[in-house]
């Protein structure tokens, strides 16, 4: 039994008429007989009693109509579902990123693609960068929203730059760096700093050197927390000053912090990567979606 058969059966058996259901499926009468009879022989049931006149349903012929509506049915479902994936539509999307750089626009992003696709399923996973891009690589997510690792030259990704964010200082407003109108790097000779560990972040960690390093000076860390957050932590609790990117002062409340943009101006980039051999339309179509984005400058509200 094929699902032609079940198709003319059904056919039939609504219109109850041969004629009519030959039309309807534009074959002619005798081959719509002949696929309705072979369909019979296959069940061992008779399904329509047939007259010069009329066409009715057997009781079998009944139950078969029912059910191959609900077969039918599904099978257009899977063929919808089939369609709906390849246009990046339905499937699941698995999307990689780290945490504070990406608060601020995160949650709009993945409201607006749930809002075009909202038959994708979503699976976040926060991990580090380096983490990220070696997930991406390894095809365990599909696209990933991080910052560039030094390993990035021998695992080869697709790049697109979403913002470079300038490194700044947070200082507690009673410490004299807080009254400066302009902080330059220089200015950080000597003082306990307070920067993310290299091994959570190495992009960032080494930029922060670059900016000492060219102000003339090895800096003098005296912690290095494993989360961004620690780091505010820690500077308002008085253990140090804190160098971290610019995102950070949109996600700390605290009226005991001041955030300064150091200069020369020493900036870290967010990007998103993937996989040039990725063939998951879902993800296309999250990667269509930041790219408009971009375009518009309308990701990050900080750049504006």
């Amino acid at each position: 039994m094929e699902l032609r058969h079940l198709r003319y059966f059904q056919a039939v058996a609504e219109e109850l008429s041969f004629s009519k259901a030959a039309e309807k499926l534009h074959i002619a009468q005798p081959a719509l007989s002949r696929t309705v009879k072979e369909l019979e022989d296959d069940l061992g049931a008779e399904l329509l009693q047939r007259t010069k006149r009329s066409v009715k349903l057997t009781p079998a012929g009944a139950v078969l109509l029912h059910e191959a509506g609900i077969l039918l049915g599904l099978c257009e479902e899977a063929i919808r579902k089939v369609h709906r994936t390849v246009k990046g539509q339905e499937g699941e999307l698995r999307l990689g990123f780290i945490g504070p750089p990406t608060q601020p626009f995160l949650s709009r992003l993945l409201k607006e693609y749930r809002r075009r696709h909202p038959r994708v399923t979503v699976i976040l996973e926060e991990r580090t960068p380096e983490r990220v891009w070696e997930m991406v690589s390894k095809d365990r997510i599909d696209v990933g929203l991080t910052r560039p690792v030094a390993a990035s030259d021998r695992i080869p990704l697709q790049t697109l730059l979403l913002r470079r964010e300038s490194l700044s200082v947070v200082v507690p407003r009673s410490h004299p760096l807080a009254s400066e109108t302009k902080v330059t790097w220089k200015m950080l000779e000597g003082l306990p700093l307070i920067v993310l560990a290299r091994r959570e972040g190495v992009g960032l960690y080494d930029r922060i050197m670059i900016g000492c390093h060219r102000a003339g000076f090895s800096p003098k860390l005296t912690l290095t927390p494993s989360i961004v957050g620690t780091v505010v932590t820690y500077v308002e609790a008085g253990a140090g000053i804190g160098v971290v990117p610019e995102s950070v002062d949109t996600l700390t409340r605290s009226p005991d912090l001041i955030f300064k943009p150091l200069h020369p101006i020493v900036s870290v980039d967010l990007v998103m990567v993937w996989n040039k051999g990725g063939a998951n339309p879902a993800a296309e179509a999250f990667r269509e979606l930041v790219s408009e984005w971009v375009s518009a400058d309308t990701l990050m509200p900080l750049a504006q």
